[in-house]
């Protein structure tokens, strides 16, 4: 089971289900529950009085997945360094040579036909992480204790998603249904394989809908407060009517374990990509070719724009679809193909679910000025080709020494920040790439809202408000232009070492 983890963390004290009326007896005062004072209301029209008939149906189609493979562990001698190192084989070294070791997880998942092909997430299949490549072994279990080896037909990290087959006929299977009819209070059934103890039930109601946990860029899923442990990662959630309506895959959890808060991969995504996986496809998704910098309330300030519409462009890559439709660094983009862009609908999952080859509208704010472009989009790179080597952090060494004065300016500037000309000996010193310009800081005062994001001297402040500085004069002039319009943050492009640039909202000080 993949994690989301809590900041917080509290006690949840679950109620009872059913609904109660409150009879007073005439005559003196009594306990509210005292017994006899307390009857069940009726069931609400659409409430089940048991889920019995519904589990009975459902749970022969639901299944348990274990795998196992060999993984790399050090092995750690406790006489390393003692004449009785030997002993381990690893003489007097430290912690020795990495040993190998078998390793198993367990799952669930659902057959949906009856020649034996299984939907479970990718990371059931993957060591825990969506990323792996597949393990040695699957063994898929069904609810009569029956053992199948299994193979993997297809698996999509990006969606953690994977279809698995076993050889079988007449077996019992589900169908998906339309996610897209749930609504937020909606009864749902979990079925899975918590920590591993076999076919286990538990109901809740669907709690939020197009849910952004921040795991990828596809993130829409289905919240809910049935109960989801470790283990029920793969398996499906239904609505009353038998119907695979999600697709359990993460929790939140400041424990590991359930607090009423699991997260499932609706049917209306799902059923496509398993379609695709199924006919021994590669799921194919539309792209832009640009790197998008996080939002928070600070930037949507910084620029004047409503918050939760929009996001900002970091970076463009050369040569891909959004350079060639003219899109630019710091651009927000508000809009593609008609749809807003926002938190349920964020830009990288309405262009993924985009054709590839499409003639794609978009209209984003550039200094303030609504435009639009149109973008032909292109076929997403895999995970491992995006992924990407990040520079170093830089070294320090050609800058000023930090004093007593420049400390000051730090603490009197508006932003926190002392800040300087970029030379081209201070830019190889801190191994910039060729070409940047901007200013450096010299020093970062730690009680201001830039040294609480994680500002550095060496840092370089590419732009302001997307107005590129080079000058202290400069970056004073737009910030003074910000207060001026009633701004509470200004918005800098930061560039560190080799790494890529990132925009990053700054509160002004009010000391």
């Amino acid at each position: 089971m993949r994690y989301a983890y809590a900041i917080t963390t509290g006690l949840l004290i679950a109620g009872t289900a059913a609904t109660m009326t409150l009879q007073s007896p005439s005559g003196a005062q009594v306990a509210q529950n005292e017994p006899g004072t307390i009857r069940a209301a009726p069931a609400a029209p659409g409430a089940p009085m048991s889920f019995a008939d519904l589990a009975a149906r459902l749970q022969p189609a639901v299944v348990n997945i274990s795998t196992t493979s060999k993984v790399e562990v050090q092995n750690n001698n406790p006489f390393a360094g003692t004449p009785f190192g030997d002993l381990f084989g690893q003489g007097q070294g430290g912690g020795g040579a990495p040993v190998t070791r078998e390793a198993t997880s367990l799952g669930s998942g659902f057959i949906i036909s009856e020649d034996g092909y299984i939907v479970t997430n990718n990371h059931v299949i993957s060591g825990g992480k969506p990323g792996n490549g597949a393990v040695g072994q699957i063994t898929v279990t069904m609810p009569d204790r029956k053992e199948y080896s299994a193979k993997v037909i297809g698996r999509d990290s990006s969606s953690d998603l994977a279809v698995l087959k076993i050889e079988g006929r007449g077996l019992p299977f589900v169908k998906f249904g339309d996610s897209s009819k749930s609504r937020v209070g909606d009864w749902v059934v979990a079925i899975g394989n918590p920590y591993g103890l076999g076919g286990s039930v538990t109901a809740g109601i669907v709690s939020a809908l197009h849910r952004n946990i921040g795991s990828g860029p596809f993130d829409r899923y289905i919240q809910t407060d049935a109960a989801i442990n470790q283990g029920n990662s793969g398996g499906p959630m239904f609505d009353l009517n038998g119907n695979v309506i999600g697709i359990n895959s993460a929790i939140y959890s400041p424990t590991g374990g359930n607090v009423g808060i699991g997260f499932a991969i609706p049917a209306e995504l799902a059923r496509p990509i398993v379609e695709t996986l199924k006919g021994g496809a590669k799921v194919k998704r539309g792209y832009l070719g640009i790197q998008l910098n996080p939002m928070d309330p600070g930037i949507f300030d910084s620029l004047g724009l409503p918050k939760n519409r929009g996001e900002l462009v970091a970076k463009v890559e050369p040569g891909q679809p959004a350079a060639r439709a003219g899109i630019q660094q710091g651009d927000v983009i508000v809009k593609v193909n008609g749809r807003d862009v926002t938190p349920d609908e964020t830009l990288s999952f309405i262009v993924s679910n985009l054709p590839i080859g499409s003639r794609v509208p978009i209209e984003l704010i550039r200094g303030g000025n609504r435009l639009a472009v149109t973008a032909v989009l292109a076929e997403r790179p895999t995970d491992e080709q995006l992924a990407t080597i990040v520079g170093g952090d830089g070294d320090e060494a050609g800058l000023p020494p930090t004093d007593e004065k420049s400390t000051q300016a730090a603490t009197q500037e508006s932003l926190g920040l002392a800040v300087q000309a970029l030379t081209p000996v201070i830019a190889r010193q801190l191994n910039l790439p060729v070409g940047t310009k901007g200013v450096v800081i010299g020093a970062v005062d730690p009680s201001s809202d830039a040294g609480a994001k994680g500002f550095q001297r060496g840092d370089v402040i590419l732009s302001v408000n997307q107005r590129p500085v080079t000058t202290p004069v400069e970056v004073a002039a737009v910030v003074k232009a910000a207060k001026a319009a009633g701004r509470a943050n200004v918005l800098l492009s930061v560039q560190r070492g080799t790494g890529p640039a990132r925009y990053i909202a700054v509160k002004f000080n009010t000391k």
